[in-house]
């Protein structure tokens, strides 16, 4: 409590705390929702088996107009992005420097998971367990991935789409609203795979309103101020309009996706899903300002800087959570399995979101310091020199040698005592190359393994070219933040 006390007592007067609390709030309606909806079964050979609870309750559909709320983190992943990219340049540093630092908030408690999985499943494996079944296990403790690969996704992009974002503004999620429509219609006509794009524009487009809400913030490029009249007209507009898509229009109610739906809104995004992302948009707007008055309170401010020091943990190992607790409820016969939509069903609801936080927590109390403690330091200005060391004036010279070269002769080797070698980090754009590098191959091993199927043998629980591909981007990214001399720690209160 005292260190989260000082945490807010140093708090920027000008942050903008209402982004922390959507993080938290964001990220907390996931993991609730997940849990919720959860059915817990057995299969054939008597293991327990999940499913979403979803496809059985259709009167449900219009709640996950409340529940998406990955819109909002990216909302929000767009402000925060925008606000850290000028403060970093601000302090000298450079595109390269900044994502070094993305890559220690996002990848390094990634990073925990996929090897705790992976060590898990190769225990088991020598355990003689089945690798479909290990793979079963992996699969749903990762399936928080495909989000992550998405937002992993778009973070490198951020230096070119923020300055898109400053000579067009609005045009760009615009353009890119008009392309996720025209994957709709491929879909819509049996071409899914021309909509594969979509989950790079669809995301984008909602990433780029974060731009927006950042510049609006500072008074640059407003022609639409923030106010509250326009998210209302926002709120309203937007909801009418995703009325008229799910019922006159092409697209399901449900903004999570339903096996058996013609058309998904949520993977990859819809024109349905940015048109919830304007209203939630709005009512962001709304809420504004009665949130920031509550945030100037000492307690609300402080529990939001706590859930935000381990949010991404609390994201990544929530599913985790549920299996911990599945396989130990089954292993001592006492885990209910009732119907879907029975009253006991919904009165099971509440003792097992319960334990779930308990375990959760637990989890989190083991796993959280990874990403609490990832500091972010200041940079110096990126020239691709090694710095000039200056000599003290009063440093006693040594002794002059007269068996070879002295210390200061210019024939003294690389690897005198005097002057060790010299390491030079990458220049700057070879940097930001390798940077992007680490970020794609990263991408591409969370997207190869959502796509491989939950019942293949994988001894490792992963795809190991997946894996393979994992830790070298991580391990590229890893190399770059600690190369000497090309990082240092970060004042407090800098944007996250």
């Amino acid at each position: 409590m005292r260190r989260l006390r000082q945490l807010a007592e140093r708090t920027p007067a000008d942050r903008e705390r209402y982004v922390d609390l959507l993080r938290a709030v964001a990220i907390t309606a996931v993991v609730l929702g997940h849990w919720t909806v959860a059915v817990i079964g057995h299969d054939a050979a008597g293991r327990p088996t999940g499913r979403s609870a979803l496809p059985d309750l259709p009167w449900a559909y219009p709640l996950t107009w409340l529940v998406q709320v990955m819109p909002v983190f990216f909302v929000v992943g767009g402000f925060a992005n925008a606000a850290s990219l000028a403060a970093r340049r601000a302090r000298g540093g450079d595109a390269a420097d900044w994502l070094l630092d993305r890559s220690a908030r996002l990848v390094r408690p990634t990073t925990v998971l996929v090897l705790v999985l992976a060590a898990g499943a190769l225990v088991a494996r020598l355990a003689g367990v089945d690798p479909s079944l290990t793979r079963t296990v992996v699969w749903f403790a990762t399936v928080p991935l495909w989000f992550l690969a998405a937002y992993l996704l778009v973070v490198p992009l951020t230096p070119l789409t923020y300055a898109l974002h400053r000579r067009y503004g609005l045009a760009v999620p615009v353009v890119m609203a008009a392309l996720v429509g025209l994957g709709d219609l491929a879909r819509l006509a049996d071409r899914p795979g021309l909509a594969v794009g979509n989950y790079l524009f669809g995301w984008l487009a909602v990433h780029q309103l974060g731009y927006a809400w950042y510049d609006a913030r500072r008074g640059v490029g407003l022609r639409f101020p923030p106010t509250r009249r326009l998210g209302w007209t926002l709120l309203l507009g937007g909801v009418a309009t995703l009325v008229a898509l799910t019922t006159v229009g092409p697209y399901p109610v449900s903004m999570i996706n339903i096996p058996g739906e013609r058309l998904d809104n949520a993977a990859p995004p819809s024109l349905a899903l940015l048109v919830l992302a304007t209203a939630q948009v709005g009512l962001v707007m709304v809420l504004r300002d009665p949130a920031e008055r509550w945030l100037r309170r000492p307690g609300p401010w402080q529990a939001v800087i706590a859930v935000n020091a381990v949010v991404l943990t609390v994201f990544l190992w929530h599913l985790s959570a549920a299996i911990l607790l599945v396989g130990g409820l089954d292993a001592v016969d006492l885990l209910p399995t009732p119907p879907v939509g029975s009253p006991a069903w919904f009165a099971w609801r509440v003792p097992w979101l319960l334990m779930l936080s308990a375990v959760l927590a637990v989890l989190v109390a083991v796993f959280g310091p990874v990403e609490a403690r990832t500091g972010r330091r200041p940079v110096r200005a990126s020239t691709g020199r090694r710095p000039v060391r200056r000599e003290p004036t009063a440093r006693p010279r040594p002794p002059e040698r007269r068996d070879g070269p002295g210390p200061r002769d210019p024939g003294a080797g690389p690897g005198s005592p005097d002057r060790p070698p010299a390491r030079r980090h990458p220049p700057p754009r070879i940097r930001a190359g390798l940077a992007v590098a680490g970020f794609v191959a990263v991408v591409a091993a969370l997207a190869v393994n959502a796509v491989t199927p939950r019942h293949a043998a994988e001894p490792l629980g992963l795809p190991v070219p997946a894996l393979v591909a994992y830790v070298a981007g991580a391990g590229v990214l890893r190399l770059l933040r600690e190369w000497p001399g090309t990082r240092g720690p970060t004042p407090p209160g800098s944007p996250r």
